[in-house]
C-alpha cells in the first residue's frame, strides 16, 4: 500500500505521515528531507542553491544517510531547499529515488508537495493537508523556539509566505491538491484529530477497493 501525504510547510504532514506508517507497518519517507539534503550539500560546498548546475550535481550525490543529518532542520537549509525544489533537474534526479522507495516491501507513506500528483499518482490513498499561513507560521515559530533557535514570528510568517509562493508557482511539480485526494484543514485540529480523520478516510478507501 502506498499513501501520499501532500501539503504546504508546517501543515502537519510529517507528524501524520510518520504515525500512519507506524500504524500500517509501512516504510516512511519525508521527501522534503531529500530537498533539504540537496540544499545542505550545495551550501556545504559553498555553491549557490539557485545555481541549477550546482543543485543538480548535489541532487545526484544524495544518499539515504544524508537524511539523518541534524543540520537539515536549520531554517537556512529549509529556505534553500525551497529554492532547489523549484529546479526541474533536481526534481528529475530525485524522482527515481522516491518511486523506488515507495515500492519497497509492503509499501510506504511519503509526504511532500507533489507525491499524489507526480511521484506516486497511482497511490492507494492520497491526503492533502492545509492550514492558514498564520497557524503554520506559529507552529514553525514554536518549533524553532523549542530548539532554542532565535526566531521572530513576523519574520517566520514572511518566510512562510515566500515558501508558499515558490511551492505553488514553480513550473515543475507545483504544490497542488490531486483531484482524488482527501483534503483536511488542520488549522484547528490537533495531531490526534487529524490522524483519526485520515485513518477513517483510508479505511473507507480500502473498503471501496
Amino acid at each position: 500500500m502506498i499513501v501520499a501525504v501532500d501539503g504546504p510547510a508546517a501543515s502537519g504532514k510529517g507528524t501524520l505521515a510518520r504515525r500512519l506508517a507506524r500504524h500500517f507497518g509501512l516504510n516512511y519517507l519525508d521527501t522534503g528531507s531529500l530537498y533539504r539534503a540537496v540544499a545542505l550539500r550545495a551550501l556545504t560546498a559553498g555553491a549557490d542553491p539557485a545555481d541549477p548546475a550546482a543543485a543538480v550535481a548535489a541532487a545526484r550525490q544524495v544518499e539515504v544517510g544524508d537524511l539523518d543529518d541534524l543540520r537539515l532542520r536549520d531554517d537556512k537549509v529549509a529556505q534553500a531547499a525551497s529554492v532547489v525544489a523549484a529546479i526541474p533537474g533536481v526534481r528529475a534526479a530525485l524522482l527515481a529515488f522516491q518511486r523506488d522507495f515507495a515500492r519497497r516491501g509492503e509499501g510506504a507513506v511519503l509526504d511532500g508537495r507533489d507525491i499524489g500528483t507526480v511521484v506516486c499518482p497511482d497511490a492507494d490513498a492520497k491526503v492533502f493537508l492545509t492550514a492558514t499561513v498564520e497557524a503554520r507560521a506559529m507552529r514553525r515559530f514554536k518549533e524553532l523556539q523549542a530548539r532554542s533557535a532565535a526566531a521572530i514570528y513576523e519574520r517566520v510568517l514572511q518566510d512562510m509566505k515566500l515558501r508558499d509562493a515558490r511551492d505553488r508557482e514553480r513550473h515543475t511539480a507545483p504544490l497542488v491538491r490531486a483531484s482524488d485526494a482527501f483534503e483536511l484543514d488542520t488549522t484547528a485540529l490537533d495531531a490526534d484529530a487529524a490522524f483519526v480523520a485520515v485513518l477513517r478516510f483510508i479505511g473507507e478507501r480500502r473498503q471501496r477497493r
